[in-house]
């Protein structure tokens, strides 16, 4: 393996980064979770018998979505029986964009729901891995997630 920070690269190429699980999702959590807080619903939700039993709950999963992490590389993400993942890793590449086959069929079939996963490939096989992630984490920090542009399935 390379010495570049590889642990928010999926192997097909796309960036945990600018997964809105990653990114998005979490700082709303937090935001919902501090505004209900300054608002007082951590604990006056025991006089509001509409949400008395379901808050607890709810306010478990709340804080669970606010420290969510989900990356594919270490397991902690994606489709548990992922065809990419398998194919990488038996062919010992870091990202599908270094084997002497991409696009492969598999790989063309998930970017039909990613609009920017074969340009993005292309990219990150012209520039190299370092550079690539420093330009994905600028899309990051302007805001930019998949689900602004994913296809629905």
């Amino acid at each position: 393996m390379q010495s570049e920070d590889t642990s928010l690269i999926s192997f097909c190429g796309l960036y945990c980064g600018l997964c809105a699980q990653n990114s998005r999702i979490p700082k709303l959590a937090l935001e919902l979770q501090k505004t209900l807080h300054e608002e007082g619903f951590d604990d006056f939700y025991q006089y509001t018998p509409e949400i008395r039993e379901k808050f607890p709950s709810f306010w478990k999963f709340l804080r669970e979505l606010a420290s969510f992490e989900c990356r594919c590389r270490d397991g902690k993400g994606g489709p548990p029986d992922c065809r990419i993942r398998d194919c990488a890793k038996k062919r010992n590449i870091i990202v599908c964009p270094q084997c002497k086959e991409y696009p492969c069929r598999d790989f063309n079939k998930l970017a039909e729901r990613y609009p920017t996963l074969l340009q993005d490939g292309n990219r990150l096989q012209k520039v190299g891995i370092q550079k690539w992630v420093e330009e994905q984490e600028e899309r990051r920090k302007r805001g930019f997630t998949y689900a602004d542009i994913r296809y629905q399935a």
